[in-house]
């Protein structure tokens, strides 16, 4: 059976069961397992930060581009201030607030003040389009929105007064500004009740959904616990290895592995608003940072990079954790080379949880060629069509249950149901495939599947064999609808310099040893890909572009 439950004391390699007879247990006795094995601290950020600020009140907490700086001690009294501005609009325990901020101080200092009035995060990207962040606003009944007058060129406070003119109550809306902070718009009385799936509710974050509406993930304070001890231990994370970031803030990655970790870790948080390589170097050395996690377009531009000083790329990050898009082993072999001090590792996780690395022990085929093992209590299995569990090695929907998945969608019990097994485990809708050793590869999405003369094909093996042809910057594999075949194999391109050809790809990939009925049959040149805010490309947007060119067959312009 293709099962792996990570956490054994034996070592990260090892395939038994974290516990005897895991995966037939009982939630409730799950639950008890994971509070006896510290996974479940029954402990709120809050509480756990405060005593970090009376031990390192003095040192740095968050720094921004900007050149902003609060230690631990005022970062704790700036919250606080902000806290008592919105209570006094109205804000309460258990209220649910959105946070559309961008990576600047301000936003730590927002998250850590809903911490202190016991409200509900809501995390948002900058980038989310004013009917989003209404929809978004309605289906949680939100009680307030805190975000900044403008971002650059985006009037950040124009999207939150049109979420207010059509989120279909009285939605608050505070701006940052050079006095703190002023309301902008009052919070008026609504039915703010909590479903009963939201008992423990602590923060919700929406999918970047490639594909309609975005969902709304719920977490409480222990699943999130979870996956922060689960990389404090992995990473040897704690006060003394500053963050690093430049993923959005408003989503998973910039929310887990950024502002509650190093509340968690108590670890600077140094962030990079507008992304710029050459920048982030600079700032890496200039605080020392030890870790950091962003998407795969981040390590190719750090990878590619100037850095004209004696000192090796990225000298102080001991760990860079790649995710939220295919990483081709081409680039991750680039990376080892060119940061000789950093480890560097796929990733693998939703923003309903999961979370998947390699460590350092790792081999380096399964450096190469996968995302790793779970954190520890994740349990993983790969599942055929018919719904049983797949022999090791081969390919099927991967599925987890574990301290660190979320508790529900919000307002979408049923969605949330339909998505779950029998037995608790959440179905991801990625294809993979885990080996004997417990480390999962992850072959595709179930709805990126390319159906070609009724034979199913992965995008992913045939994006990692083109991804370092010399002509190609970015690509993406598609199916394109085909009146013969159903679907031909579409390979869409970004391209370095000067496009390469079809027939060039098509040699690229049979030298890589791909079969020949895997090889693309379309290419399509674009300028850019579209991208969720975690670096994922959009792929049903990727569709309409590339359909829209040419007959189905050959190559198109």
């Amino acid at each position: 059976m293709s099962e792996f439950h990570p956490g054994d004391p034996d070592g990260p390699q090892s395939a038994r069961a974290v516990f005897p007879g895991a995966a037939d247990a009982s939630r409730a006795e799950r639950e008890s397992r994971y509070r006896a094995m510290g996974w479940w601290p029954s402990e709120r950020l809050l509480d756990r930060y405060a005593v970090t600020v009376q031990r390192l009140g003095d040192r740095l907490a968050v720094a921004d581009a900007a050149g902003r700086q609060l230690s631990h001690g005022m970062l704790w009294r700036e919250a606080g201030r902000l806290a008592e501005k919105l209570e006094e609009g109205g804000v309460g325990r258990g209220d649910i607030v959105i946070l559309l901020l961008p990576n600047v101080v301000d936003a730590q200092v927002a998250f850590t003040a809903l911490l202190r009035i016991g409200a509900v995060p809501v995390s948002l990207p900058t980038r989310t389009d004013p009917e989003t962040v209404a929809y978004a606003a309605r289906l949680t009944s939100a009680r307030a929105l805190v975000s900044l007058e403008r971002h650059g060129a985006v009037r950040l406070g124009d999207i939150a007064q049109e979420a207010v003119a059509t989120c279909g109550h009285g939605l608050g809306v505070f701006l940052f500004d050079e006095f703190g902070g002023t309301w902008q718009t009052a919070p008026t009385s609504q039915d703010a009740s909590l479903p009963a799936s939201a008992a423990d509710l602590a923060h919700i974050m929406f999918t970047s959904s490639t594909t309609g509406r975005p969902k709304a993930v719920m977490h409480s304070d222990n699943t999130l616990a979870a996956l922060n001890i689960g990389f404090a231990e992995r990473f040897s994370l704690g006060p003394d290895t500053p963050i690093f970031l430049a993923s959005p803030l408003g989503h998973s990655i910039g929310t887990v592995h950024g502002t509650r970790l190093s509340l968690h870790t108590g670890a600077p948080l140094i962030l990079q608003d507008a992304w710029d390589p050459e920048r982030a170097l600079e700032t890496i050395e200039a605080f020392g940072c030890a870790f950091t996690v962003a998407a795969t377009p981040f390590l190719k531009d750090l990878v590619d990079a100037s850095w004209p000083r004696s000192t090796p790329k990225l000298a102080s990050l001991r760990s860079f954790l790649c995710g939220g898009a295919q990483v081709p082993p081409s680039l991750m072999e680039t990376a080892q080379a060119r940061f000789p001090n950093t480890f560097v590792t796929v990733l693998w996780g939703m923003t309903e949880g999961g979370l998947v690395t390699c460590v350092r022990e790792s081999p380096r085929e399964k450096l190469l060629n996968t995302a790793g093992i779970g954190l520890p209590g994740l349990e993983l299995r790969c599942l055929s069509a018919a719904g049983g569990a797949v022999p090791a090695g081969e390919e099927g929907e991967l599925v987890m249950r574990g301290p660190g998945v979320f508790t529900g969608y919000f307002g979408q019990q049923d969605l949330y149901e339909s998505e779950m097994t029998d037995d608790g485990f959440f179905r991801t809708g990625d294809l993979a495939r885990i080996d004997a050793d417990g480390y999962v590869q992850i072959t595709g999405r179930l709805k990126d599947l390319i159906i070609r003369g009724g034979v199913n094909i992965s995008p992913a093996p045939i994006e990692n064999a083109l991804a370092d042809h010399p002509g190609v910057n970015a690509v993406a594999v598609i199916g394109h609808p085909d009146d013969r075949l159903g679907e031909r194999i579409c390979a869409v391109v970004v391209p370095d310099g000067e496009a390469p050809s079809l027939e060039a790809l098509i040699a690229h990939a049979q030298a890589k040893r791909l079969p020949k009925h895997h090889c693309p049959e379309v290419l399509r040149i674009v300028d850019r890909m579209p991208m969720t805010p975690a670096g994922k490309i959009r792929k049903a947007d990727l569709r309409t572009v590339a359909v829209g060119d040419g007959d189905g067959s050959g190559e198109g312009p």
